[in-house]
């Protein structure tokens, strides 16, 4: 598997595929720890390791652990890798109408209304079951061409999807997906914080639209993001910033304020104080380090990649 996903992910940074949401990373060199903000997808390690800190939690994603993220939540990662032994990985953006599709179908086989809920889980590492290994394997040879990419991915990246809504944690997934009760009130106020960057957003505000009083909207959304919202805001906002950058050539000022900044300076503050360099210096070293490709047509979220 290791030496399939090495020739298919030649160039360090994210490698396209025939599949728009199946990308494959390369890493040759380690990453002390950094901000990140991963769109809800399937992180599957080959080689090398992650760690992802992540409030009081610690993430350890490998070749035995894949990570799955059901909600967008901002946390600190680290990559253990080298050009001799590289970080080879994969990773699937999460299609709601997919999963959703599954979803049903599960339920109804399983009969949920007769067993416990799980607790619904915004992300969470888990143990590479055998099945799961060999549903990814066969993508991977897929993968090797473009015919079979387009007759077999699809229903390949499905049975993947299968694989972990029915796996060790899965009820967790579906619990969260299903965005339910007060986790399902917060999954909504996140979509509105990243589809409103630019306009003025208040706690007042999201606490209305969840129909929750302000502690109580304050304390749901810290339980599932770990963050205040004011706090996830603003890292959203300084990741998309970064993000309009070093993909699309904004200057400065431009990103500061296609994100709802008024003032240059504190922009560049926030900023060095999130990432640890200046803006220019961030995005020098993020050209160097890795391919940035587009963005994924259907993402409703903002990610760091």
């Amino acid at each position: 598997m290791v030496a399939l996903l090495a020739k298919l992910a030649p160039d360090e940074g994210y490698n396209l595929t025939a599949l728009p949401d199946v990308r494959l990373l390369r890493s040759n060199r380690a990453l002390q720890r950094t901000p990140v903000l991963y769109d809800p997808g399937i992180v599957i390690v080959c080689q090398g390791r992650k760690i992802g800190y992540w409030g009081e939690a610690t993430y350890r994603y490998d070749a035995q652990h894949y990570l799955a993220v059901a909600v967008p939540v901002p946390f600190t990662m680290e990559t253990d890798a080298s050009a001799e032994e590289p970080l080879l990985a994969i990773y699937l953006h999460l299609d709601f109408n997919l999963a959703a599709e599954l979803m049903l179908l599960i339920d109804d086989l399983l009969q949920v209304d007769d067993q416990p809920t799980a607790e619904p889980k915004g992300m969470y590492a888990s143990p590479m079951e055998p099945r799961l290994r060999q549903s990814v394997l066969r993508l991977l040879e897929a993968l090797e061409s473009p015919q079979e990419s387009r007759l077999l991915g699809p229903a390949l990246v499905r049975e993947i999807y299968y694989r972990i809504l029915t796996g060790a944690q899965g009820g967790s997934m579906r619990a969260a997906l299903a965005a339910r009760g007060q986790f399902g009130r917060i999954s909504r106020a996140l979509r509105t914080i990243h589809g409103s960057l630019g306009e003025r957003l208040d706690v007042e505000q999201l606490a209305a639209q969840a129909n929750m009083s302000v502690p109580t909207f304050h304390a749901h959304f810290k339980a599932v993001t770990h963050t205040s919202p004011m706090q996830y805001l603003k890292s959203t906002r300084l990741h998309q910033a970064r993000l309009l950058m070093a993909r699309n050539g904004y200057s400065v000022a431009r990103a500061a304020a296609q994100v709802g900044y008024e003032s240059g300076s504190q922009f560049s503050r926030e900023f060095k104080r999130l990432f640890g360099r200046t803006p220019t210096a961030e995005v020098a070293r993020m050209k160097d380090a890795f391919a940035l490709p587009p963005p994924l047509e259907d993402a409703v979220f903002v990610s760091s990649h």
